[in-house]
């Protein structure tokens, strides 16, 4: 019998092909684990270099001027409520911060508290009782008198980075109720339970987008969101996503949910100004409700979480209706939840979006004055300082005075009509005695940021050049007093280039001789220029510069009827050492700078210099008085009271071409232009355009009363108002008139004898009323 021996079994073993390719298959992923734990190694350093150091530049932050309140400010409830409104006060029970109610003459609010530069301002609860246009007592809650209260100041703009993202830093302990609950709520329900993804997450958002037949819901975390947002672009691709998830693993790994829903907090795209980008809540709260973030009530939270979603699509000004759909989704996800009550969704359900009309915090509300502050602030500090430390700066902007000045040049224009249509125009408010900056126009349109005209527009000044000849004049008492006899007659003079220079008065004639102050009331131009010409027109030309005028202008005969031009702020740093009684002050915007962490950085106190003798200043203001009661300007008390004894100036350059009005109280001056920025003709002389305007600004304004006291070199003497010789109190025609001691004429013969009644409008026209 044959015996088959069994053939040999032989293992199966892979081709040596097959061998050589799945050895490089086992090197290929040990080298892409190497390379992407290098990525990851590599993205661990950026996630902690950036996230453990200074996470964001903070622009600058802006302020306007606290309201300061005490018994006797002059203040009425109106511009009171106005500034609360502003501030984003809520007109409700007072029941904490930023609540206010209004009952008759009182006004009762709890204030917010503010970091200033002197230090802490508490919050506090206070009452303020009006009494007309003032304040009559300030009181706390529980009725004991206060000295005085402050507001926080309203923030009026930013100074902000290339790429114009802004925030406002908040921590949790400055969320209000609801906010945390609500963003988890709606963003990542899983929040508190993943490790910076959510594979739960992940699984129902794409069950839903594929039940539904589109994308309806994402599977980001809020973890992945602050990622993207801070770290990455918004690139649509895998890669990308893949680097999010792993730099979203790392950021739990080293960092707390806290610290990453404060950072989310803080980060978050919730819309655009213009070409600034708002991030995060805090912004987001004063932007859209004009409140800080603190203060929101549950509907307030609800849209801006909302809003989350899609910042443009969902923003409450551009789609309301979109956005209230978006609110009233995010209350019922609530109640769904039990975050909330199914009656408190409801009830906010009910209450509008309640946004403001526009953006409080918008950079163009007032941009001439920030332009203003800007090139002010870079005398001290680098732009990156001002872009990206988170600067406080506290200016001396009055919104109140600032929101006058804004009607007072709409409704000119208005009432000037279509012959006004080309014609601009700059305004420049400030404080007589502090040189502070209290209002600023650029433009006739206020919002306008771009030619600043009131810093910008060298313009010719005209007739306002004229109280610096006669102050040159007035500070040589021997020779000249305001009963100086000078002559308005014709001249003629040649320059070395062979031209003749012959000024004509406005009105086409010649008045003879007058008084030296009569010369300026009326704005003479042939009376003024012969006193400047005789003067010397370098001594005038130094009197400018002791004024506060800086041009090293040409010595020319028409430099004395204002040839030279000078800007809008110039013109009011001339004014405001005649209106401070010699004086000089520079004008200033800025009061102090404080650091991010609220250390204080600078102060800008105002500077002071005498430089002209007080009683030539006192005969000057009192021809300029008489600038408002018989001159030029007259026209002014038929709108205003003359008890507040204003003085002034009209200015009209050559042609019409430029109207201006310089006057002042005791604690407003205001300078005004107007023109073309062609510089074409106008229609608008000095006292039929800008002192329009500077009118209906007082009047609004409610200044005080120019108070002069009478300086110890000047002396109160009664002369004959048709003579100009000493008189006695008694007689007929006597009139008070001011003197430098040992320039007032010596005592006459009794009354003596009348001049003749027909020379009384030649001679001293209106010294009597």
């Amino acid at each position: 019998m044959t015996t088959t021996r069994p053939s040999k079994s032989r293992s199966k073993r892979p081709s040596r092909g097959l061998r050589h390719w799945l050895g490089w298959a086992v090197k290929l992923c040990l080298a892409g684990l190497v390379v992407l734990a290098g990525f990851a190694v590599y993205l661990d350093a950026v996630v902690q270099e950036k996230f453990s150091g200074k996470r964001w530049t903070v622009p600058a932050k802006v302020y306007a001027r606290p309201l300061e309140l005490f018994g006797g400010l002059k203040l009425s409830k109106q511009d009171f409520l106005t500034e609360l409104d502003a501030l984003g006060y809520r007109r409700e029970a007072v029941n904490g911060p930023g609540s206010a109610s209004v009952a008759g003459n009182t006004i009762e609010l709890h204030t917010r508290g503010f970091q200033f530069y002197e230090g802490e301002e508490p919050a506090r609860h206070i009452r303020v009782r009006f009494a007309g246009n003032s304040v009559a007592g300030l009181s706390g809650a529980d009725g004991s008198s206060l000295a005085v209260a402050r507001l926080e100041p309203l923030m009026i703009g930013g100074l902000y980075p290339a790429h114009n993202e802004d925030r406002i830093l908040i921590q949790l302990n400055e969320v209000p109720p609801y906010l945390l609950e609500t963003l988890v709520a709606v963003e990542d329900r899983e929040f508190y339970n993943h490790l910076g993804v959510s594979p739960k997450s992940i699984v129902r958002a794409m069950w839903i987008n594929a039940t539904s037949g589109h994308v309806r819901q994402g599977g980001s975390t809020l973890t992945q969101q602050l990622v993207k947002n801070f770290f990455l672009s918004n690139e649509r691709s895998i890669t990308r996503k893949a680097t999010e998830a792993m730099m979203a693993v790392l950021l739990e790994l080293h960092y707390d949910k806290n610290e990453i829903l404060e950072a989310y907090l803080n980060e978050v795209f919730l819309g655009q100004d213009g070409q600034r980008a708002v991030h995060g809540f805090g912004l987001a709260s004063q932007y859209f409700f004009g409140q800080p973030l603190s203060e929101l009530q549950l509907h307030q939270v609800a849209l801006l979480v909302g809003m989350v979603k899609g910042p443009t699509y969902y923003n409450p000004r551009r789609n309301p209706e979109q956005a209230l759909t978006r609110r009233n989704l995010v209350l019922d996800l609530l109640a769904e939840q039990g975050v909330v009550s199914p009656e408190q969704a409801a009830l906010n359900k009910q209450k509008p979006l309640g946004v403001t009309p526009r953006g409080s915090l918008a950079n163009t509300s007032y941009p001439a004055f920030l332009d203003l502050v800007k090139r002010q602030l870079r005398e001290d500090y680098q732009e990156a300082d001002l872009t990206e430390e988170g600067l406080r700066i506290f200016t001396s902007l009055d919104p109140i005075l600032q929101n006058k000045a804004e009607q007072s040049l709409q409704d000119t224009f208005k009432r000037l009509g279509k012959g006004s249509e080309e014609v601009e125009a700059a305004m420049v408010v400030s404080n007589p005695e502090t040189g502070e900056i209290q209002a600023l126009l650029g433009s006739r349109q206020p919002r306008f940021a771009g030619f600043n005209r009131a810093l910008d527009a060298v313009r010719p000044i005209g007739s306002l050049i004229k109280p610096a000849i006669y102050l040159t004049a007035l500070e040589q008492p021997s020779q000249y007093t305001l009963t100086s006899w000078v002559a308005d007659a014709p001249l003629s003079v040649k320059g070395k280039d062979g031209q003749v220079w012959s000024p004509q008065n406005y009105d086409h004639k010649v008045h003879g001789d007058i008084y030296l102050y009569q010369g300026l009331v009326n704005s003479y131009n042939l009376s003024t220029a012969r006193l400047g010409l005789d003067l010397g027109v370098p001594n005038v030309l130094k009197t400018l510069q002791r004024l506060g005028v800086e041009h090293d202008w040409p010595a020319y005969p028409s430099m004395l009827l204002g040839a030279g031009g000078l800007s809008p702020m110039e013109v009011s740093g001339m004014y405001l050492t005649i209106a401070n009684g010699g004086f000089n002050t520079p004008l200033r915007a800025i009061r102090s700078v404080l650091a991010a962490n609220g250390e204080p950085l600078k102060r800008y106190p105002f500077q002071i210099q005498q430089r002209f003798d007080p009683g030539a200043i006192y005969l000057l203001q009192n021809a300029m008085q008489r600038v408002m009661r018989e001159g030029t300007a007259r026209s002014v008390y038929n709108q205003l009271p003359q008890s507040l004894n204003l003085a002034g100036k009209t200015g009209t350059s050559n042609d019409s071409r430029d109207s201006w009005f310089a006057g002042f109280s005791q604690d407003l001056l205001a300078v005004v232009w107007m023109g073309r920025d062609d510089n074409g003709k106008t229609p608008l002389t000095g006292a039929t355009g800008a002192l329009r305007v500077w009118t209906d600004f007082m009047r609004r304004a409610e200044p005080m009363p120019l108070e002069m006291p009478l300086p110890d070199n000047v002396t109160q003497v009664w002369v004959d108002a048709y003579t100009g010789q000493g008189t006695d109190a008694g007689c007929p025609n006597a009139v008070q008139m001011p003197y430098i001691q040992g320039s007032e004429p010596p005592p006459g013969p009794g009354c003596g004898i009348q001049a003749p009644v027909e020379n009384v409008m030649d001679w001293v026209r209106g010294w009597l009323n």
